[in-house]
């Protein structure tokens, strides 16, 4: 890391240091990366089969929406103690995306490559018990 405890090359930031958070969460790698496969997700799912509309369809997308989502209301907070929950939350979110894509694969939903996502999942979940720890 470049620049000094938590950050990285071209200013992102990995993790934070006492109760003086980061001035933007768009700034954590993290939540880059967990907003990229959120958003990846969300393409995938476009050809899942239409009768998974209201079930895995859906369930999949709320899960990985969930762990970028945590990740900026647990910025919004006002303690590390706070922001530590949402990361927890997060972790499990992420955990519900790993089977919920390992499920949907197994039922061959994904009819274009699904590799870049296995990648991002993993990715994600390094960086989120990375981060969390440093709370």
């Amino acid at each position: 890391m470049a620049g000094g405890k938590g950050t990285m090359p071209g200013g992102r930031t990995m993790i934070s240091s006492g109760l003086n958070f980061m001035a933007n969460y768009k700034n954590l790698i993290v939540f880059q990366k967990a907003d990229e496969l959120a958003f990846k997700v969300y393409e995938a799912t476009r050809q899942f089969p239409k009768e998974e509309v209201y079930g895995l369809t859906s369930q999949l997308r709320r899960a990985a929406l969930s762990i970028p989502t945590n990740v900026v209301e647990g910025h919004a907070r006002k303690s590390k103690k706070e922001f530590k929950q949402f990361m927890n939350i997060a972790l499990g979110s992420h955990a519900e995306t790993r089977y919920l894509f390992d499920f949907s694969k197994r039922l061959g939903c994904y009819k274009n490559g699904s590799s870049h996502i296995e990648e991002l999942i993993d990715e994600v979940g390094k960086l989120l018990w990375s981060f969390y720890r440093t709370l």
